[in-house]
């Protein structure tokens, strides 16, 4: 399963796993990309699930989840990658554009995380969170994006210690 999957890295991720064998389902917010997506993936003789899904809202991740795991017959990968950039000056920016920020990119990939664990750990399968090397090297007008991946990489750490022993591991793209 992949989110963010419409366009870019997540997209790209996408028809890299269907092109090596696997079965994928996308999502992302915008249904009629996420067809054309699956239209490339069918063309590569896998199977494609659309599950529109939005990671700010919690109860549709879940669902998301829930619809990967049912309609795929299992979860084994799981790619948190629905993200964005906030770009400006901190003198600037509101305090919405930092919670619009840390809304997708750190609660949304948390609760991807989260209610993805219970499915992987049926499988022993992996969790691939996509960071940035922004969490580690800040530019001017880029702080809200570089905070949030630095997040990313603190939940990774944080959970490939958590899930040690439970078969499930965690890795952290940069």
């Amino acid at each position: 399963w992949v989110t963010g999957a419409t366009a870019g890295i997540g997209r790209a991720i996408a028809l890299e796993l269907a092109s090596r064998g696997a079965d994928v389902g996308v999502s992302g917010r915008r249904e009629d990309r996420l067809r054309e997506v699956i239209r490339e993936i069918e063309k590569l003789g896998r199977r494609g699930l659309v599950v529109p899904c939005d990671v700010t809202d919690e109860s549709a991740v879940m669902f998301a989840v829930e619809a990967v795991a049912r309609d795929l017959g299992r979860l084994d990968v799981v790619v948190a990658n629905a993200g964005f950039g906030v770009s400006g000056r901190i003198e600037n920016l509101e305090a919405a554009d930092w919670r619009r920020q840390f809304e997708t990119n750190v609660i949304g990939l948390a609760m991807t995380a989260r209610y993805s664990i219970a499915e992987l750990k049926k499988t022993r399968g992996r969790i691939a969170l996509v960071g940035s090397v922004s969490s580690m090297v800040s530019v001017p007008a880029q702080g809200p994006y570089s905070a949030s991946k630095a997040a990313v990489r603190a939940i990774g750490q944080t959970l490939s210690m958590e899930l040690e022993g439970t078969g499930v591991t965690c890795t952290t793209i940069h």
